[in-house]
Parts: C-alpha cells; sequence; structure tokens
C-alpha cells in the first residue's frame, strides 16, 4: 500500500456536489492499494500513519502523533498512486488491486485508524472527487507498506 500523506489545517471532499467527508485540523490521507496487499499491510500502515510524529510540541519540534495531537483523518482512495510512469507517456496501473481487493483494504486502513482511537472521515470509493486542504506547513510524506 502506498499513502500521501499531508498535514492539513482542514480538508474536505466532494462528491456531486455534496460534501462527503470534512475535517479540521489533521491528516488527509490519499490510499492506494497494489496487488500484493494484505490485512497485514492494511494495519501496518494505519499503524504507521497514526502514531507517526509529524505534529508540533510546544517547542515547535514534529515530535507528537497525529492521536496526541488529537486530530482528525479524512481517507481518499487513490489508485492513481499505484501508476508506473517508466515507460512511454501513459501511466500503466497494471500494479493497482482490482474493485474487490482494493475497497476490502481501504476499508480495513479506516476500521484500524477508527479502533486507534481516530476520528475518521472518507471519500467515497470509485468516485470522481473534489479534494480540497489547506496544507500545514506545507507538510507532506509518502509512507509505504512494503
Amino acid at each position: 500500500m502506498r499513502a500521501v500523506v499531508q498535514r492539513v489545517k482542514s480538508s474536505s471532499v466532494i462528491v456531486e456536489g455534496k460534501v462527503v467527508g470534512k475535517i479540521g485540523k489533521g491528516l488527509l490521507v490519499l490510499l492506494g492499494v497494489a496487488k500484493p496487499d494484505t490485512s497485514e499491510d492494511a494495519d501496518y500502515l494505519a499503524d504507521k500513519i497514526v502514531n507517526l510524529r509529524i505534529f508540533e510540541d510546544e517547542n515547535s519540534k514534529m515530535n507528537r502523533s497525529l492521536l496526541a495531537a488529537g486530530g482528525q483523518m479524512l481517507v481518499v482512495s487513490q489508485f492513481t498512486l499505484l501508476g508506473d510512469c517508466k515507460k512511454g507517456r501513459r501511466p500503466s496501473f497494471v500494479h493497482a488491486a482490482g474493485q474487490d481487493q482494493a475497497v476490502k483494504l481501504y476499508e480495513r486502513f479506516i476500521d484500524q485508524a477508527r479502533q486507534k482511537g481516530v476520528s475518521v472521515k472518507t471519500g467515497r470509493f470509485r468516485s470522481m472527487m473534489d479534494v480540497f486542504l489547506i496544507n500545514d506547513g506545507p507538510v507532506t510524506f509518502i509512507v509505504e507498506s512494503k
């Protein structure tokens, strides 16, 4: 699994003109699932991201996790994160998981983050989404399970 994790002041997702997910301070997680990924990858990535110390402490050092900062998480599925752009000019998505596997692991990731005590909002799987964010920093990381 691959995630682009952005620390945000706020973020929202709109589908067909309606807000389907909205958070304040926290993390926007763009999540891609690859063919070889398993539930263990979803569990690992959820734990890693929830506990990643990327929020500032009282000394302005990145030393607090999402949990410690009391932030929320907005998770948006994004298969294009698995796009391979090495050959030619059109990305190849042969490494991206199929719909059934991807939705199962996407939902497992969300469930694992919620079980750890995080308030999680989501986009809508397999939908065209307008994603809005106010990046805090900016602070952006790519986190992978393998």
